[in-house]
């Protein structure tokens, strides 16, 4: 589906909601939200690749990865298909590191184009279907897996869990899999501090409302869960990326309940590293997931149910 969008012409941009002063200075004045993309059927997992100004964002029913070139604006097959790959990251060594929900695994792509299996069982039994990933400052990577991928055929393929909803973790040297979370119902979007300190993980399926829990990060040790942000009503987040100065943009929409307003919830949430609330970016279609990029880190990707959005900040992604 292709989604009609017609960029505000005043500025500020009326769709850049300020809910506290201390946004400001993050709001470029001039800038606009845009559309780069559309014709997805439910866009996620953006990541970019700054080495060659493209970024690359998962379509997941349409079983393919889609590559957006910086300098061109044209949008192309990166890889189809991609056993319904979600969430990505680039590792320290600047690889892409996939989650596919079809073969219910991680994966990553050598410089070569090979592809490298690097979990896709633990304690003998298959992962549900990995949903988001994200690289810790000592190298290891950090990844959701809920349930998402096997409730139906339309991302991934039907079949019954193995393994409890989880927060895995692969160490960036040995490679072992290790669980560390497994009490949250629908994990999703994880992210670090810029510090590497906190660890941020979104509860998507949390009750009475949908939430983000922060935990003491050291190695792979975490401790201190605390809860950081409440939805506090109908909204729900899920992916998540982090600026320089531990601003959270959270990918934001309805959590489905009878009588939310999609219209006003969709978009992306910012709050700062205590948790407050700042602005609302409102967009025409609910964002699942974003990413900080562009030449100079301060470019917000958001990956929107059909769509690619994207809008100049003035702060600059933690990773980039």
């Amino acid at each position: 589906m292709k989604i009609a969008f017609a960029p505000n012409a005043r500025r500020p941009d009326p769709a850049i909601e300020v809910l506290d002063e201390a946004f400001l200075p993050l709001r470029l004045f001039a800038a606009g939200v845009e559309q780069l993309a559309t014709g997805l059927a439910w866009a996620e997992g953006p990541v970019w690749f700054g080495d060659g100004r493209y970024l690359l964002v998962s379509d997941i029913p349409n079983n393919r990865i889609l590559r957006w070139d910086e300098t061109t604006g044209a949008v192309s097959d990166f890889r189809n298909p991609s056993n319904n790959a979600n969430g990505h990251v680039r590792d320290a060594q600047g690889r892409l590191v996939s989650c596919e929900h079809l073969t219910r695994r991680i994966t990553r792509t050598e410089y070569d184009g090979r592809i490298t299996v690097l979990a896709d069982r633990f304690s003998g039994k298959r992962l549900n279907s990995p949903n988001d990933i994200t690289c810790g400052p000592d190298g290891s990577l950090w990844f959701s897996d809920p349930l998402f991928g096997i409730l139906s055929d339309f991302e991934g393929e039907k079949a019954e869990p193995e393994l409890a909803q989880g927060v895995y973790r692969i160490d960036g040297v040995t490679g072992a899999l290790t669980l560390q979370l497994d009490d949250l119902n629908g994990p999703n979007g994880l992210a670090f501090s810029p510090d590497g300190r906190v660890l941020y993980v979104i509860e998507s399926r949390a009750r009475p409302h949908r939430c983000i829990w922060a935990y003491n990060a050291d190695g792979a040790r975490l401790s201190n869960k605390r809860l950081f942000i409440d939805a506090g009503g109908p909204g729900a987040f899920d992916g998540m990326a982090v600026d320089v100065q531990g601003n959270l943009w959270c990918g934001f929409g309805s959590d489905g309940s009878a009588g939310a307003d999609a219209s006003r919830l969709d978009g992306v949430k910012v709050y700062d590293a205590a948790g407050k609330p700042l602005a609302h970016i409102h967009l025409p279609e609910r964002c699942a997931n974003l990413c900080f990029g562009g030449a100079k880190g301060n470019r917000l990707f958001m990956a929107s149910t059909h769509s690619l959005y994207a809008l100049y900040v003035n702060t600059r992604g933690a990773v980039a």
